[in-house]
């Protein structure tokens, strides 16, 4: 397998912060005429963050799966100089150097609910993320929080869906041997459990794929620097090997962790409604009315004329 290592570029423009996530990312343009959302290693939450977005994204990339393209990016604090809110500067101070950016799917539509109502997934497809997710231990991609998107949204291409924001994944990378690669996690509420997921099919297409080999190169692309040495893991390569290994492990036990109980459309609206009412009755009287919005924004964009 030949090496394949991440871009480099360099920024040349700060556009605009992103405030949808407690990261704060930015979107930026770059040498190579790019323009990228730039995650950033003075986040709160920390370069193994970054680890996983690099492993989860590139390693969903090998398997066919679409991810934005990562590419490792250069970036100077005074670009942003005019930043008007001092924690976003202080973010920006703190991260000069190398950071991780993504490809920006300009115009891209977030897989909400109201999204998915009418967006496609087939059951292969579904069974492919969720399967992903089940192995890179990522629980944070849920219903109402699905970091995917679907783009594009105009012209005469076919919208697809795209994989966004693993950096909640490998969550066993911060407790190593807290938790057995063979582990089953509750994965009832992913973002595409309503479309039928096929696992059998995806495991049986998908597991053979992920060799020791593959993981290697995968987590070869993570920088040096945003690798943390603890323990017994105290050199890069001590904790390269524990991804590959811990990852490998986990693949090869699937048959235990495979994820199944998905609820319908209809009883995820069910146990929409009963959360709602339940809220509803824990308010005052003069707040009966109000709308349970359940950190949905008041307003989302309808784009069922551009999805079909």
């Amino acid at each position: 397998m030949s090496e394949v290592m991440l871009k480099e570029v360099v920024a040349t423009r700060y556009v605009e912060p992103l405030r949808s996530g407690g990261s704060v990312p930015a979107v930026v343009e770059a040498d190579d005429l790019g323009t990228y959302v730039v995650k950033f290693t003075g986040s709160a939450q920390g370069r193994k963050a970054l680890v996983a977005e690099v492993v989860v994204g590139e390693l969903a990339r090998e398997l066919g799966l679409r991810v934005p393209e990562l590419v490792l990016t250069h970036f100077d604090p005074a670009l942003a100089a005019a930043e008007p809110h001092q924690e976003v500067r202080d973010l920006l101070n703190s991260s000069a150097g190398l950071n991780l950016g993504m490809d920006y799917l300009s115009g891209g539509a977030d897989l909400t609910p109201e999204v998915a109502e009418v967006f496609p997934v087939d059951a292969g497809e579904a069974g492919r993320v969720v399967w992903l997710d089940a192995l890179t231990v990522n629980v944070d991609r849920t219903v109402h929080s699905s970091n995917l998107m679907v783009w594009p949204t105009l012209g005469t291409a076919p919208p697809r869906l795209w994989l966004i924001d693993h950096g909640a994944a490998l969550v066993f990378h911060h407790r190593w041997g807290a938790s057995a690669p063979e582990k089953a996690y509750d994965f009832r509420h992913h973002a595409l459990g309503h479309y039928a997921p096929d696992l059998p099919a995806a495991d049986a297409e998908l597991a053979p794929k992920v060799t020791r080999e593959l993981l290697r190169e995968v987590v070869g692309r993570v920088p040096e620097a945003w690798l943390t040495c603890e323990g017994d893991l105290d050199s890069p390569e001590k904790v390269r090997a524990a991804y590959v290994e811990y990852l490998h492990a986990r693949v090869r036990a699937s048959r235990q962790w495979l994820p199944t109980g998905f609820p319908s459309r209809a009883e995820l609206a069910a146990e929409n409604a009963a959360r709602a009412a339940r809220t509803r009755k824990g308010r005052p009287a003069w707040l009966k009315q109000v709308p349970d919005l359940h950190g949905k924004p008041p307003a989302e964009q309808d784009w069922s004329a551009h999805l079909g």
